[in-house]
């Protein structure tokens, strides 16, 4: 089963925020928070709080077993972004954008077949060289 948790209009560049999304994508969901409190970046701070919602959801609503569940799909996607102006030199004005971003991730505690096969194979018996 998936359980989904949002964080929209997050004041982060979407750009910035990709790069933490990349490190807990398909780990368990114990790791991925271990890598997110020791990452020092504010996208890290707001991954935590969208999984630990995730987590929350998962064990009161849907009565899923914590320890299994695995980060299925972590996303980031562009939101609005709020334009302002700043005064120049000689009268004039340049844009500021203030970037958003919407974060989402997705839990899951059913194992792909691919993840089953990598993991039965791992045993050096099993191999042949």
């Amino acid at each position: 089963m998936d359980v989904v948790s949002t964080y929209k209009f997050a004041r982060i560049s979407a750009r910035k925020a990709r790069d933490v999304a990349r490190e807990i994508q398909g780990l368990p969901v114990n790791e991925a928070l271990d890598i997110l409190a020791f990452t020092p970046r504010k996208g890290a701070e707001l991954f935590e709080k969208t999984m630990k919602t995730a987590l929350a959801d998962a064990e009161h609503n849907f009565e899923l077993d914590v320890d299994r569940l695995i980060v299925k799909e972590a996303t980031v996607g562009e939101g609005p972004t709020f334009k302002r102006f700043k005064p120049r030199a000689r009268g004039s004005a340049s844009g500021i954008r203030k970037r958003t971003a919407h974060i989402r991730v997705v839990l899951t505690d059913e194992v792909e077949e691919n993840d089953k096969a990598k993991r039965i194979d791992v045993s050096p018996e099993k191999r042949k060289d």
